[in-house]
C-alpha cells in the first residue's frame, strides 16, 4: 500500500516553509490516480517516487497539472527517504525526472539539491503582466519556465497584491518577483506567483532559485547566496551557483508534518 507524507520544506519549523506531499510507490502508477492524490493533498506539489536501477524515478504534480521541475517536493522526498531509513543518510540520492538526473545529499543539518541552472534572459514582458502585478519594473526576463521581474525594494515586494485572474491569463507557469533585501543577513528576497497552474502564491520555490541564483550572482559577484522567500509562511534557501557546469545547489531543511497510507482502488492499476 503506498505511503503518503506531508513535509514542510525549506524550514526547520513546522507550519512554515512550503508544504509538499511525498508518495512512496513500489512501481509506476496510473497518471490519473497520481493527479487525484495531488488534488486531494491540495498542496502546491506532491512528489511520486519509486525505486529503479541506480536510483529513484520522481514525478511532481500540482493539484491541476504535472510539472517538469520542483525543488521543495524533491527536498521533501529526500528528507523522507533518509528520515524513514529507506535510504542510507551517508549516500547521495539520484532522482530520474523530466528535468534529467537530479541529486540530493546531506551537509550537516541541511539537505542540498544539485539542480540545473535556469538563467533568465532579458525579455520585454507584456503591459498586461505589468498591470497584473501593479508594480514598477526595473528588469524583466524569462527562462523556459517563468518570468523574472526585478523591483526596487523589499518593502514594495511585501506589499504586492497581484490580480491573479489577470496574471493567469498572461502566463504559462509563473512569475518570480525579486529585490534586494531590507532584512539583515540575506542576499536577496523574492516571491513567486503561479495562478496559471493553480498556485496563486507558492510559499518557497526551489526551481525559482535555479533562476534567481544566476541572476543575483551576476549582480552581487557572489557564488554562495542566502535567500529568503517572503511569502506568508516564509522560507530560507542556500544557493551555490556553478555556471561553468550549468548547475545550482539549493540547500534547505525540512520537517515531517504527518504520515499515512493511501488506498489504491483496484480499478486503478499499477503498471
Amino acid at each position: 500500500m503506498p505511503k503518503l507524507f506531508q513535509v514542510d520544506s525549506f524550514t526547520s519549523e513546522i507550519f512554515k516553509g512550503n508544504p509538499a506531499g511525498v508518495c512512496i510507490l513500489s512501481g509506476p502508477a496510473n497518471e490519473g490516480w497520481m493527479q487525484g492524490i495531488a488534488r486531494e493533498m491540495n498542496v502546491s506539489e506532491t512528489a511520486f517516487i519509486y525505486p529503479q536501477r541506480n536510483g529513484y524515478n520522481l514525478r511532481w504534480f500540482t493539484p491541476q497539472v504535472e510539472v517538469d521541475l520542483c525543488g521543495h517536493a524533491t527536498l521533501a522526498t529526500a528528507h523522507i527517504l533518509w528520515e524513514q531509513g529507506i535510504f542510507p543518510k551517508e549516500k547521495k540520492l539520484d532522482f530520474y525526472t523530466k528535468s534529467g538526473r537530479l541529486q540530493a545529499f546531506k551537509k550537516h543539518d541541511w539537505i542540498v539539491l544539485d539542480f540545473p541552472a535556469e538563467p533568465a534572459t532579458r525579455y520585454s514582458v507584456s503591459d498586461e503582466l505589468i498591470q497584473a502585478l501593479g508594480v514598477k519594473v526595473q528588469f524583466s526576463g524569462k527562462n523556459r519556465f517563468d518570468y523574472l521581474i526585478l523591483i526596487e525594494s523589499e518593502e514594495k515586494l511585501l506589499k504586492l497584491k497581484p490580480d491573479m485572474d489577470r496574471l493567469a491569463r498572461c502566463t504559462e507557469r509563473g512569475v518570480i518577483v525579486t529585490s534586494l533585501p531590507s532584512r539583515p543577513g540575506y542576499d536577496f528576497v523574492s516571491r513567486f506567483f503561479a495562478p496559471a497552474i493553480g498556485i496563486n502564491e507558492d510559499p518557497v520555490t526551489g526551481s525559482a532559485h535555479c533562476c534567481l541564483g544566476p541572476f543575483w550572482r551576476e549582480r552581487l559577484y557572489k557564488y554562495d547566496l542566502l535567500a529568503y522567500q517572503a511569502s506568508s509562511r516564509g522560507g530560507v534557501v542556500k544557493v551555490n551557483v556553478d555556471l561553468s557546469h550549468e548547475r545550482v545547489e539549493l540547500g534547505g531543511q525540512a520537517v515531517t508534518v504527518f504520515r499515512a497510507e493511501v488506498d489504491q482502488p483496484t480499478a486503478v492499476d499499477l503498471v
